[in-house]
This record gives structure tokens, sequence and C-alpha cells, in this order.
């Protein structure tokens, strides 16, 4: 396999560091969020550590905060929002390719951010830096953000105010859009910013995400629908030992 060139790694790596940067900031809000919700600083910096996906991570504290009686209730609503991370797993293991300790770390890595990243690269080899350097960047800053929220949230006021909420959606909609190649997929993606938009009044924090995934899945579907090509590792054949 062909070694990146620098330039180009630098460049995946610009990407990867501004996408976490614009995601990590927003845990400030989820930090606050969740020690005005009841829970304490430690149990906070818990649920962001082991838990590290922002949508459950929102629904369990929302619904702590809305007085859910009883822990089921929220992690079953928590859960199933996480389940999407399973379908991009899907996607992220044949460009991956690894197993043990390192296959458990990439699993906990694998959120929107990260499988955005990698799979829009050209390269396989760029898709794995992609991947790598976003979940690892998301993961410190979201982290990090996170205690700050926790423990000077009250004093700082609510962080929307600062359009950290936009941002993080701002960087997604920005990796998604070279994607968009075919009147279908835009139309699949209006379609599912619609229902999304429709849902979201209505909904804990993070199911909007879930019902879009799920509508764009169902339009893709469709017998008549066009594909748009997948990226050029989705289909290559490439092996080394070193990468595994």
């Amino acid at each position: 396999m062909t070694a990146l060139a620098p330039a180009r790694r630098r460049q995946v790596v610009r990407q990867s560091l501004s996408v976490g940067v614009a995601t990590g900031a927003y845990g400030v809000s989820f930090g606050a969020l969740s020690v005005a919700a009841g829970l304490s600083v430690l149990q906070t910096q818990a649920l962001s550590l082991l838990l590290f996906s922002g949508g459950s991570q929102f629904a369990f504290v929302g619904l702590v905060a809305g007085g859910v009686s009883g822990a089921p209730a929220a992690i079953a609503t928590s859960t199933l929002l996480g389940l999407r991370n399973g379908l991009y797993g899907l996607q992220v293991s044949k460009m991956l390719r690894v197993s043990g300790l390192r296959r458990a770390l990439a699993a906990h890595l694998t959120i929107d951010e990260s499988t955005a990243v990698g799979v829009a690269q050209p390269e396989e080899r760029a898709g794995r830096l992609g991947f790598w350097a976003t979940g690892l960047a998301v993961f410190v800053l979201w982290n990090l953000m996170t205690l700050v929220g926790a423990v000077i949230g009250d004093a700082m006021g609510d962080p929307r105010t600062y359009g950290l909420d936009a941002a993080a959606a701002a960087a997604f909609c920005g990796l998604l859009w070279p994607r968009l190649k075919s009147r279908d997929a835009f139309a699949i993606a209006g379609l599912a910013a619609l229902v999304a938009v429709l849902v979201a009044p209505r909904a804990p924090a993070g199911v909007p995400v879930l019902v879009a995934a799920l509508t764009a899945l169902l339009a893709a579907l469709w017998p008549e629908a066009h594909r748009d090509p997948p990226p050029p590792h989705h289909w290559a054949d490439e092996r080394e030992g070193s990468d595994r």
C-alpha cells in the first residue's frame, strides 16, 4: 500500500482536529447539564468517559432531570440511541481491520464524527488515519470540556448562548456535503433533515438523529434509488500487516 504524502496526512489531521474541536467544545454543555440534573462531577465524568456517545449521554441526563423513576428507562433510552454506533461499526470494521485491544478501542471511538471523517476519505490509509485522529481528538476534548462544564457550568450560564450546540452540527454537515453527488442523495438527505426537524421538539436528545438515520436507510432501499459510488477504500482489497 502506498504511504500517504506528508501534505495529505496534514490535510486529514487538520480535518480531524477541526471536527474534534467543534464537537469537543460542546462537552461543556453536557457537563453543565449533567451537574444541574443532580449528578456529581465524578459521576458526570465517569458517564462521559465510559459511555462516550453524545446523544445517549444527553438523553440519559435529560431523563434524570425530568424525574424519571428508576434507572432502567434512562438506560434503555440511551442504549437505543447507541445502536447507531453499532451500525457505524459495520461500516468502519472493513476499513480498520483491527483485532484484540485495538478492536475494543476502535469500538469505543466509533461515533458519528470519527465514522464520517474516516469513510469520507478516498484512500484507505487516509480513512484509517481520519478515523483514529478524529476519534481520539473528540474523546480527549469532549471529556476535558465535560469536566470544565461540570466544574464551572453555573458560572458560564447556558452554553447554547455561545453557539456551541450549532458548532458540532455544522462540522458534521460540512463532512456530509461532499458525499451528496446525486439528486437522490440530496432528496434523501433533505427528507431525513425534515423528519429530524419535525421530531426534535417532541423527542429526547439524540432521538431525532436516530429517526433521521432510519428514514435515510428506508429511503435508500427504494428500488429505483440511484447509488452514489462508495469511497475507493470500500472496495480496495489492500492488505498490510503493520496496519493490523
